[in-house]
């Protein structure tokens, strides 16, 4: 039997080695190669990239991590209105990505474009230690955010960039959307909708987009 997960929400001082679970882990997936194709660029990308994204979210969204620091969660909460990008959160990214910026605008576009309008919370990364692995440590991450949001009644969307992070969210009670297909011959991503546990009107339709289902009609 695995050990009980410790989640707690991270603090600025915890940045560097979530920094490190999350490029460390991205490193692995073919985003990463799609967004940086040049093999000695990308970890330095990757690293820089990350640091941004923690350090926003760290200031606007919620993060989560387990004891050792070895499994992070990133979430911000949605409403019907898209967020305001920071002024200078654009200049940033630049410096970050370099070259690879397009690239990165072009990625954050296309999820913008096709994320639901209506009140939710998403999930923006979901990341283990590579060595650390297959011990339920993303897992158990997952369901403690899921077990809060529940209580509140709220939604929940994801956007899973492989087939095995798709299976998990379908095994925690997601519902599989249309798929996403990056341009030139990236790889596909998935939708990932997880209605209101009441089955509110809120949790069936997503607006300007095919109908994902309430968890009120789920087989999970």
């Amino acid at each position: 039997m695995r050990p009980p997960v410790t989640v707690r929400r991270a603090i600025p001082d915890d940045l560097d080695p979530l920094l490190f679970v999350l490029a460390e882990a991205f490193l692995q997936t073919a985003t990463a190669g799609w967004l940086v194709p040049n093999d000695s660029d990308r970890r330095r990308v990757c690293y820089r990239y990350f640091r941004l994204v923690l350090q926003h979210a760290l200031r606007h969204g919620t993060v989560e991590t387990n004891a050792d620091l070895s499994a992070v969660a990133v979430w911000y909460g949605r409403g019907e209105v898209p967020p305001t990008v920071e002024p200078d959160y654009q200049d940033a990214l630049e410096q970050a990505a370099g070259e690879y910026a397009p690239k990165f605008n072009l990625l954050d576009a296309m999820f913008e474009a096709h994320h639901p309008r209506i009140p939710h919370d998403c999930l923006t990364h979901l990341a283990v230690d590579p060595l650390r692995q297959n011990r339920g440590l993303g897992t158990a991450l997952l369901r403690h955010a899921l077990r809060r949001l529940d209580a509140a009644n709220r939604a929940a969307y994801v956007v899973a960039c492989n087939e095995r992070s798709r299976d998990l969210y379908l095994r925690l009670g997601y519902r599989q959307g249309p798929a996403l297909h990056l341009p030139s011959g990236g790889p596909m991503a998935w939708r990932m909708w997880r209605g209101q546990p009441d089955g509110g009107v809120r949790s069936t339709v997503l607006p300007a987009q095919p109908a994902l289902p309430s968890r009120s009609t789920s087989s999970t």
